[in-house]
Formats: structure tokens, sequence, C-alpha cells
């Protein structure tokens, strides 16, 4: 499926994104960039409520389980719906650039997809770099992975499968996918929900030209996120960026991305891979989202998670 043209130009730009944008960009330009702060500090920041963006929204319903890893057990964030049974089961993989983030961060979003479409997410706490760098990540996120296949069934009433996850999320989603088919023997997935991910490890033109300009994202930020989770000389390897890897057998994807996001050619060449290799694979653009725009109290925001909700529950008939 191919993107309408009139979705890049500026012009497609509405004014209330275009207002959001600049006032993020004054709020960014006040605090030091992401890189240059102590992964450690920045996320305690975040846990005191210190944050950018201020305090971290949780959900009191929401259950912490750990399930068997290699060599760990792996924490697991557990959201179910209050009013129906499960329909099937989401497996949640947080972003946060490798470095950054937790399960908990996403209890909102979490929540309604839960409500919206009726499934058991399940959020993988993984390790995180530089402390624990790949393949810690993946590993982790397999490993829940290979459990919730085992048990979701027993444990949620469905053994319909759907996974996803933004930026970083979106990319160890991916890999997980990959190393499900290869490792596992598993290609039975419902759908796979894809947003503004980040597939090249090494940086696609639109993140490696972006230049200094904070959105979120910027050139520097990402290749920091990048040297923190894996050497540069694994950076082609397909376990690192699947925008590398043999593609086939892929469940149908929904790729998500706007138009500011330096990633946005992450999402676009990933896309035309997932087509290319026989897969089915929507692409939604909206124009003018930043990096993370989905979890931004925007119109466009809405927009595009409401899409995401309605095309899972396509997916699940």
């Amino acid at each position: 499926m191919n993107a309408d043209l009139a979705l890049f130009l500026p012009s497609a730009i509405d004014p209330e994104t275009a207002a959001f944008n600049e006032q993020l960009e004054k709020l960014l330009s006040t605090v030091p960039p992401t890189h240059t702060i102590p992964p450690a500090i920045t996320r305690a920041a975040r846990e005191e409520g210190k944050g950018t963006f201020g305090p971290v929204v949780t959900d009191p319903d929401a259950v912490i389980r750990v399930v068997p890893g290699r060599g760990r057990e792996v924490p697991v964030r557990i959201t179910t719906p209050k009013t129906r049974a499960a329909r099937g089961v989401y497996i949640d993989v947080h972003g946060g650039g490798w470095v950054l983030g937790r399960a908990h961060h996403g209890d909102v979003r979490n929540r309604a997809i839960a409500e919206n479409v009726g499934l058991a997410v399940v959020s993988i706490d993984y390790r995180l770099a530089p402390e624990d760098p790949y393949p810690a990540g993946p590993d982790d996120c397999e490993d829940a992975t290979a459990w919730v296949l085992k048990h979701a069934q027993s444990e949620f009433g469905s053994a319909r499968l759907l996974i996803g996850g933004g930026s970083a999320g979106a990319h160890l989603a991916a890999v997980t996918l990959l190393r499900m088919r290869d490792r596992h023997g598993y290609t039975g997935w419902a759908g796979a929900n894809l947003v503004f991910g980040v597939y090249d490890v090494g940086q696609t033109p639109s993140s490696a030209t972006w230049g200094t300009r904070n959105l979120v994202l910027n050139s520097e930020i990402m290749r920091w996120f990048g040297e923190c989770y894996a050497p540069p000389s694994s950076w082609r390897d397909p376990d690192v960026s699947p925008i590398f890897a043999r593609l086939h057998g892929m469940p149908p994807a929904l790729f998500t991305v706007g138009t500011m996001d330096p990633l946005l050619d992450d999402t676009l060449f990933m896309h035309a891979r997932w087509l290319a290799a026989g897969n089915e694979g929507e692409l939604a653009v909206y124009p003018g989202g930043v990096h993370g725009f989905t979890g931004f109290p925007s119109a466009l925001g809405k927009k595009a998670n409401q899409k995401s909700d309605a095309w899972m529950n396509s997916r699940l008939g």
C-alpha cells in the first residue's frame, strides 16, 4: 500500500499539531539533551516524577509477575480487561532507546488496549543498556514471549497473540518475531502493531541527516542510543538491525509513523521490505507527528491510537 504523497508536505500539518511541535521544541530546549545525561539520573528523575514530561501515571490494577528466562527471571506487567474475557494476548515492548523506559510507563496506553480491544496485555520489563547491552534486552523479550506462547490459553483464556511497541519497543518486537520464527517455529501471530520503530541501529538516512534539532530525538541522540545498545561492528547483524533480516513468514503489521520523526525512513523502509517478503502490511503516516506523538495529549496522537485499536480489533475479527 502506497502512502499519499500529500501527507509528507508541510502544508499537510494541521495548525494544532504545528503549535504543539513548537511548544515541545521550546520545552526541550530548556533541558539538557538525553544523550548528555547519565541514564541512571534520567531514570531516577522519571521515577521521582521529575522528568521532562511530569509524573508517570500508573494503573493500580496492573499485576507484576516474573517468568522464567535464561539465567534470570523476567518481570512482566499484566493488564487485563475489566468488563469482559480477554479475546487474546498483546505482548507490549516499551520504548526508550534500549536505555530508558519501564513497563509501567505504558500503563495508560496498555489499559486502553485492554478495554478498547479486549486484550490481556503483557508488558515486558527487559534489561536496559548500557549496563546490560545486546543481547540482554532481546533475550528477555524472547523468553517472556515464549512463556506467553506456552501459557496464554491457561493464563488468559485465549491463545491468540499480537505483539507491538513503540520506538525501541517496535524494534525489539520485530526482533522477537524473527526469533520466534527461527528459534521456536512460531508464526501464528494475529498481528504486529509497530509504532515509529527503529529498525536500523546504524541509522537510516532520515535519522543520520536530521541534525541537532531536538523533537524528542535527533541524529546525535539516536547514535548515542545505538552505541549504548550494541557495538557499531554489529549494527548490520539482522538480530541487531532487523531491517537486514529475511522477513518471510511475518504476520500482518500496522506501521505507524509521523512525518516529523527522525525515524521516518525506518518505518518507510521496513514497511516496503515487509511487503516485498510477501507479508501483509499497512502504513499509517501522520503529518507533523514527532517521535513519540502517540503518547502526547494531542488530537493527532489520539487519532493514531484509535487507528491502532481499530486495526487490532480487525485482526481479531
